[in-house]
């Protein structure tokens, strides 16, 4: 196992890779970072070389600059590091959206698209969403970053994280954590232009849509997206479990992740 900062793109990511086999690269959600995919690291590592670091702004990479750059690009830039041609991809929410922007911009560098609770960009959102993202850059800026943590506990699909304890407490322990660069300074991240949403049928990539049953009505909704357009997708419903799939139910998520990306491996 290998762990630390690489230097591309422009920026320094931290990264942790570890096994052996087809490469798989974990991409995790808003607030959060790579410690997301404890339950999910150590057990793809024997069958895979796995990947997962903290995006760009998040955890310990660095925070953006003022230069323009892409999240895609920077994923794109650790895969050539690594001397990785090709990779499945397992993204949750954020992350989720992150890999549908590389398969639509790097099409020759995905294996398979494993996409958890996932955003999508260009997806028009509820106004619930909106509204609750204004009160957390308006609470961060106008009061203290640890209120808009607190208010991010309480996003929408995250209700049943609170009924796991062990998963509550290390839910909790990253949102801590989260340094809220994005809620506190304006992106100079660009986006895919036209964006993902108006282009799915274009993905190429093997396609594991997963979602949980008591997720927001908004990643619900683009899940169904995900799957109806996405030319071959899969989806599966978790029952009983909301935006934080992978650690209400890690066990259950693990084996169809093993099972869908078996019948990808080159």
């Amino acid at each position: 196992m290998s762990e630390g900062l690489v230097a591309v793109n422009g920026t320094r990511l931290h990264c942790e890779r570890a096994g052996a086999g087809s490469p798989l690269v974990m991409i995790h959600g808003d607030a959060l970072d790579a410690r997301l995919w404890d339950g999910q690291f150590a057990f793809f590592a024997g069958e895979h070389e796995v990947l997962r670091y903290d995006v760009r702004g998040f955890g310990r990479s660095d925070p953006p600059g003022a230069e323009a750059y892409a999240d895609v690009d920077d994923l794109k830039a650790l895969l050539e590091y690594f001397d990785i041609a090709s990779a499945h991809l397992l993204g949750l929410s954020m992350g989720g959206r992150i890999a549908t922007d590389f398969a639509l911009s790097y099409p020759d560098s995905v294996g398979a698209l494993v996409l958890l609770d996932s955003g999508l960009g260009g997806y028009p959102w509820s106004v619930e969403i909106r509204e609750f993202f204004a009160a957390i850059f308006t609470a961060a800026r106008e009061q203290d970053v640890e209120v808009a943590r607190a208010l991010w506990l309480q996003a929408p699909g995250h209700e049943t994280i609170f009924a796991h304890s062990e998963a509550e407490v290390f839910f909790r322990r990253m949102v801590a954590d989260y340094s809220g660069w994005f809620w506190l300074n304006e992106d100079p991240g660009t986006e895919l232009a036209p964006p993902a949403f108006a282009r799915l049928e274009e993905i190429q990539a093997p396609t594991l849509v997963l979602v949980g049953e008591l997720d927001n009505r908004d990643c619900r909704k683009i899940a169904d997206e995900l799957y109806r357009r996405i030319p071959g997708a899969k989806r599966k419903v978790l029952p009983g479990v909301g935006h934080m799939s992978n650690l209400e139910a890690p066990e259950q998520l693990n084996q169809l992740v093993r099972e869908f990306l078996s019948r990808h491996n080159p």
